[in-house]
């Protein structure tokens, strides 16, 4: 089996630090599920530091910070050292933005996986930020089509920040005017699935029920109650997601046992 995690940290140093009893957290976590490949999103690190959390993890890192100090980072872990990586989704906007990176991973059988941790802008309705969003999402469109032609397998993972049906977000009603909702967000992702032909496989894995959710807000009940939103994605090419067997959402037993507002999405593939 191939497995393939992928979470937002909420910041790698507050998730290495905090603790679940005597153990901690991210490390723990790494070491107890034995992934072959991790995607972390919003590292907000340094480069030094983030080797330096992971160097003892037995993980392969490439990483890249985002130039606004403290904001955004995203890294690929894998147990065999990528024979590449790239950084930025091919808009020389986004190069310095610590949202986009590539690893091609050599797997047992001779083919290459490549490996891609994503993290989508927040947006605010009709606010620059959006439209920041949305060109974030035009040049994902672009560089999809791009990775699938290679003929590698391929995943584009990681917290893209956009709930893609009813079934992704509990007060769905409540979110229809609200950035990760918009209809026009949606659309990007009925192209993914569509014209584009990649699969959402955790969606395929799961059925038409509510969730599985991956993030919750700190504030209030949402944890508790479960009020989430799926917004973390494992987005595989054809090939790919037809070898995936389960999937699995690692939520925290409590509240207090959280090391990120996001649980890991772990999916299993039979290659």
């Amino acid at each position: 089996m191939l497995r393939i995690a992928t979470v937002n940290v909420n910041g790698i140093r507050a998730a290495h630090n905090k603790t679940r009893g005597q153990a901690t957290g991210l490390s723990e976590w790494l070491a107890e599920r034995g992934a072959d490949v991790v995607t972390l999103q919003e590292v907000r690190a340094p480069d030094e530091i983030v080797h330096q959390i992971l160097e003892h993890t037995g993980y392969s890192v490439v990483h890249t910070e985002a130039a606004a100090k403290g904001r955004a980072g995203v890294a690929v872990l894998s147990r065999t050292p990528p024979v590449a990586h790239r950084i930025g989704n091919g808009d020389p906007y986004f190069d310095d933005s610590g949202r986009w990176i590539e690893a091609d991973v050599v797997l047992p059988d001779g083919s290459t996986l490549t490996a891609v941790s994503a993290y989508v802008h927040s947006g605010e309705a009709g606010t620059p930020r959006q439209e920041e969003k949305y060109r974030f999402l035009d040049q994902m469109v672009v560089r999809m089509a791009e990775i699938r032609a290679t003929g590698n397998h391929a995943v584009v993972t990681g917290d893209l920040n956009v709930g893609h049906t009813e079934l992704d977000i509990k007060n769905w009603k409540a979110n229809q005017k609200k950035a990760g909702f918009l209809p026009e967000e949606r659309a990007y992702f009925d192209r993914f699935f569509g014209e584009l032909g990649w699969v959402d496989v955790h969606r395929a894995l799961a059925g038409p029920v509510p969730g599985p959710y991956t993030w919750w807000s700190m504030r209030g009940k949402a944890f508790d109650t479960d009020t989430g939103w799926r917004i973390d994605y494992q987005i595989a090419t054809p090939e790919l997601a037809a070898t995936a067997r389960t999937a699995t959402v690692d939520r925290a037993v409590s509240w207090a046992e959280r090391w990120s507002d996001h649980a890991p999405l772990v999916i299993d593939y039979d290659l």
